[in-house]
């Protein structure tokens, strides 16, 4: 269960904010990779289908009862379920243990403010929609707005936090925790996706 990367999606989540990191870990730059080093499952609150904020339906693979205690990394996808009371607060005992173990820990976009309000940013430089939504949310249990970094995505220690124009820059992050490729091949994939395939190629034929 060790390789396994485990990404919770709550009803409304923001399905572009998983693409990138995801798909890096399942393909290589050519084609859908054969021994993968990590494998990507999905956590719901349930084992019944969660629906991204853009209509789509996704068949989670655990439930939070049901899932392993033992995986490589733990992805918070972001969306309007965070702003729900009750299934997040379900979160929290996860994210607790997955921190306390030094499983690497992944938040974007609101779930990025959950980790803020649940106490979780409060040692380590991190990012998020802004600080203005960090102090909101976090209310009371936030003390570390000096450690904000007003970046499009932040790595310290075992966690990994991103707004959510920044799915790109997560996935690298993560990536890059992960140790899935070579820190070159990291950023050579990064650079492709961020210039665009025109300018890559015309820089690697100059």
């Amino acid at each position: 269960m060790k390789n396994e990367v485990l990404y919770i999606l709550l009803n409304d989540y923001a399905d572009h904010e998983s693409v990138f990191l995801a798909g890096a870990i399942s393909n290589d730059a050519v084609a859908k990779r054969q021994h993968p080093k990590y494998i990507n499952k999905v956590v719901a609150p349930t084992l019944e289908p969660v629906m991204s904020c853009s209509g789509f339906r996704i068949l989670p693979d655990y439930s939070f009862d049901t899932m392993p205690e033992d995986y490589a990394a733990l992805v918070l996808i972001g969306g309007y379920g965070w702003m729900n009371e009750e299934v997040p607060s379900k979160v929290t005992p996860i994210v607790k243990n997955a921190i306390d173990k030094g499983i690497i820990v992944g938040a974007i976009c609101n779930a990025a403010s959950f980790m803020a309000k649940c106490g979780f940013l409060n040692q380590v430089k991190h990012t998020g929609n802004g600080l203005d939504q960090i102090r909101l949310w976090g209310g009371e249990s936030y003390t570390n707005e000096q450690g904000y970094v007003n970046a499009q995505a932040v790595s310290d220690g075992h966690i990994v936090t991103a707004n959510g124009s920044a799915s790109l820059e997560f996935a690298k992050e993560m990536l890059l925790l992960l140790e899935n490729d070579p820190a070159e091949a990291i950023e050579m994939w990064y650079q492709f996706f961020k210039q665009g395939y025109v300018q890559m190629m015309s820089q690697m034929r100059g």
